[in-house]
Formats: structure tokens, sequence, C-alpha cells
């Protein structure tokens, strides 16, 4: 197996790559049309080809130009969306290996997460307030059922790869998270949705990312 972890320094954004070595099937998980270059050139460092693009959530002030942007790298594309809600639990193959999908709507109304073996890609499920795009949630009600029903309950041995790192390490763990996680470790349904209603509107967009 190849797993190489691409990150924006600017954004904090990050891409994730896996590859069946075997059979030379690939999977992006998060990538960005920016930075499609790089993504051919490492399929192509390897001689791998794509079977999916994974996108764990998106907003509409990119969407069209970024669906456009991953079309070039030619494999279908899977993505949180509202004709997409009932892809959780999903198998998604590449080679010998399965992607699974699960729905975890809370960052917008139909995020995916994609869990691969030990891990799981949440994207910004639990980097609450770091997207560079949003920085709040936009179903809190099910932001706390995804992290706490879903992630929560997995294995505490769970790795758990976020979308953002801004200010926030990019790998946890499920154990980590449930004791430690500001926004969820012991905190009541009531208490967390108070602190959601309390952020601050300003954190709503961060436009001067784009590039």
């Amino acid at each position: 197996m190849y797993f190489r972890i691409l990150n924006d320094e600017a954004s904090g954004e990050l891409t994730y790559l896996l590859a069946d070595l075997t059979s030379r099937e690939a999977v992006l998980i998060d990538p960005h049309g920016r930075d499609l270059p790089v993504l051919s050139a490492l399929l192509a460092e390897r001689d791998l080809r794509l079977r999916w693009v994974l996108r764990t959530h998106h907003h509409d002030d990119s969407q069209g130009r970024e669906v456009d942007l991953l079309a070039r790298l030619e494999a279908p594309l899977v993505q949180g969306d509202t004709h997409e809600a009932q892809l959780g639990g999903t198998v998604l193959p590449f080679g010998d290996e399965l992607i699974r999908i699960v729905a975890t709507p809370g960052h917008t109304p139909f995020c995916l997460s994609f869990g691969w073996r030990d891990r799981l890609f949440s994207g910004a499920l639990l980097a609450v307030t770091a997207c560079p795009r949003q920085s709040w949630p936009q179903a809190p009600e099910d932001l706390w059922d995804s992290v706490t029903q879903k992630v929560f309950t997995l294995p505490d041995e769970t790795l758990l790869f976020a979308g953002h790192e801004r200010r926030a390490r990019a790998v946890s763990t499920v154990l980590e998270q449930r004791r430690w996680h500001p926004y969820f470790s012991g905190l009541t349904r009531d208490e967390f949705l108070a602190q959601m209603a309390a952020l601050p509107e300003q954190q709503i967009l961060v436009p001067t990312l784009e590039k």
C-alpha cells in the first residue's frame, strides 16, 4: 500500500492519496482543483490509475469550478451532496482494498466521511472552526449526532484524519477526541449547541485563500 498526505500550508487544507500498489489503483480524498499538476505528477510517478475522487464536503461558492477541474482527473467523483445523501454504508473498491462511506452531516447538510482499514477521513467534522470557507457548522444538531453516535462509537484506536489542520493536528484517535475535544468532550448536547450559536458571525467565510 501507498499512503501520502498533501498539506496546503496557507489554508491548512489536507488531501490524501491512497493506492494499492499491486493493482496500481488509487483514491484521492479531498483533492483541490488548484493542485491538479501535483496530483497528476504523484499518480504518474508510481504509474497509478485513479479509481475514485472522494470529497467529504463542498461549498457552493466554489462547487462548479472545482467539479470542472476535478473532472480532468478522469475518475468518478463521490461527494456529499443532495442526491448522494443515501450513500452511507456504501463500499467502494480499489484494487484489493475497500473504502466505506459514512454519512456524517453537520459541517454541511450532506457531509460524508470515508473509512479505510483503521482510519476515518472525516473532513471538517471534528475541525469545527477550521474550515477556511466556512468555519461554523451549517447543521449543528446533525454534527453532534454524527460525532457522538458515529465517530465516537468507533474503536478507541481508530485514526482520525481531518480535512483541515489550522492550529490543530491533522491526525488523532477516537479515544483522544472523545476525551479532549474542546467542543464535544464533557458537554451535553444543549451545551454544544449553545457554543455553536455563540460562534461569531465573521467566521462564516474566509475568501482570501482562493488561488
